[in-house]
């Protein structure tokens, strides 16, 4: 027995509006006057009759395929990254998209990337993203600009195409706020030696931070390799300055600080305070005590990017503005239980 398709003619007349109006809510069409109550009734209207959209025939009917593709620089096998991808998908489920997705890899070859761009313009996609794994400044490739696109952890060198980023600057600055207000003046921060935009704007939150509270940098800061290795040979060479909270590029790096600090005989919180980056699982948790860290919003990012083309797509916002202006998610911190007021060592 064949299931009765329901189309907007049921829908209209058991919302009590015009097939127009139904159209309109359900296609979402920009700049329509269509009461917020009328559009609720229209959708639960919907909802009850179990009404699900043509997408061929809307298809055919305005060369929509309703279809996003999402190209990942090694984002799919990246475990504290896979959350864009969830942020995507749940966005694109939220906006009745339906999301296609193709794994590159790291620093491909342009040629490759082009191509693997081009499988999506040969399924029709209305809009592409394309998401790094490292915040990064891009030269995108010119068939990316075919259709309405989007860039998450990345800016474009021509600055033509929206773009989301952490706002990796103020995440740092909030790290040295926060130890700040626990009593800490001594605040070293162990470094990458990467030259990457993240580099650059988590030093530079530290220094911003630093600079507000009154508080001296110098021979604070070492630099190392952002792994666990490096965190260990930096957080080495700080300890001989005495400070009382070591603020990590990365959580990884954090890890070799905790060994490096046991290995002086120094405990977690009680004689150095341990901040890390990226709250990258599962090392934070796995850590002893777990780690205090900052968050990358890599779900608001996948969501953001869907939800900025769609928006474009359907023209209620301006990709030209967007670009100019590169939004910055704020960076969560994230404490646990790596962080404690300094010791008084005169008193102990």
């Amino acid at each position: 027995m064949s299931e009765k398709t329901v189309g907007i003619k049921a829908v209209a007349a058991h919302a009590g509006v015009s097939q127009t109006t139904v159209s309109h809510v359900l296609n979402e069409t920009p700049h329509t006057r269509v009461s917020e109550e009328t559009a609720a009734r229209v959708r639960a209207a919907a909802e009850e009759l179990g009404y699900r959209p043509n997408r061929l025939a809307r298809g055919l009917r305005t060369q929509a395929s309703d279809m996003i593709g999402l190209l990942t620089e090694e984002i799919a096998t990246t475990p504290h990254a896979g959350r864009i991808i969830l942020g995507a998908q749940e966005e694109a489920s939220r906006r009745n998209l339906t999301l296609a997705i193709i794994n590159s890899e790291l620093n491909p070859d342009p040629e490759m990337d082009a191509s693997q761009i081009q499988a999506f313009l040969d399924r029709q996609a209305d809009g592409i993203i394309y998401a790094t794994v490292y915040h990064d400044v891009i030269e995108a490739p010119e068939n990316l600009l075919v259709r309405p696109a989007a860039l998450i952890g990345a800016r474009d060198v021509a600055g033509s195409i929206p773009a989301v980023l952490p706002d990796e600057r103020a995440g740092a600055a909030s790290v040295v706020d926060m130890l700040v207000a626990r009593g800490h003046r001594r605040i070293a921060f162990a470094a990458s030696a990467d030259d990457v935009p993240a580099t650059r704007g988590r030093l530079q939150g530290y220094l911003d931070a630093m600079t507000r509270a009154g508080l001296r940098t110098d021979g604070l800061v070492v630099e190392g390799g952002s792994d666990a290795r490096g965190g260990y040979a930096a957080t080495l060479a700080l300890l001989d300055r005495e400070p009382t909270a070591l603020f990590c590029y990365n959580d990884r790096m954090a890890m070799g600080a905790y060994r490096a600090a046991a290995d002086r005989g120094l405990r977690i919180p009680d004689d150095l305070s341990v901040v890390g980056f990226d709250d990258q699982a599962p090392i934070p948790e796995s850590l002893f005590p777990a780690l205090t860290t900052v968050a990358l919003p890599h779900y608001e990012m996948g969501a953001w990017a869907v939800a900025t083309l769609a928006d474009v797509i359907h023209g209620t916002r301006d990709a030209a503005l967007l670009a100019a202006y590169p939004t910055a998610l704020h960076c969560p911190l994230v404490e646990r239980d790596s962080v404690a007021p300094p010791l008084d060592r005169a008193a102990a």
